[in-house]
């Protein structure tokens, strides 16, 4: 908060590279509603790496694939599923759907809103638990199989 000046936020960035995206493509989401708000409509005038959230989305982004290529993860995974990318697709759609609906993730939203001492926050956090409740069950409509409990062996040092 001390240098940006503002609670971490990374969704807005998010929807800022989708309008630049569709500018591109010659639609004008500078005339709706959405970009027409104080400071949404400044944000989409100006550079991309003009805006806070996004240089700090590519930070994460950075630093992600430097751990995972340091670490020797970086692996493609060629055996991923098609009900696995639909449901990635689709879940994602519905958290982004989300995140703006909320006005934030769960860094802006969920942890700034309780720590600023707001009621969003802890709502934001029981439709999480809700959300969360309901996406592993429908898992198995699709035929898919919810992740296993890490549980820590009192023998082991790996979880």
């Amino acid at each position: 908060m001390w240098v940006s000046g503002g609670i971490w936020g990374i969704t807005n960035a998010l929807a800022l590279w989708g309008a630049k995206f569709l500018q591109l493509f010659g639609m004008q989401p500078e005339t709706w509603d959405f970009w027409q708000q104080d400071g949404w409509s400044e944000m989409l005038a100006n550079p991309v790496l003009s805006h806070q959230n996004s240089l700090t989305n590519f930070g994460i982004m950075i630093r992600a694939a430097i751990a995972a290529a340091v670490s020797g993860s970086w692996v493609l995974n060629k055996s991923i599923s098609w009900g696995h990318v639909g449901v990635a697709f689709f879940g994602g759609i519905l958290m982004g759907i989300g995140a703006r609906m909320a006005e934030g993730c769960n860094i802006g939203a969920y942890l700034g809103g309780i720590a600023s001492g707001s009621v969003s926050g802890w709502l934001w956090a029981l439709a999480a638990l809700v959300s969360t409740w309901a996406g592993l069950k429908a898992r198995s409509l699709v035929g898919l199989a919810n992740p296993a409990r890490l549980i820590r062996s009192a023998d082991s040092r790996v979880w």
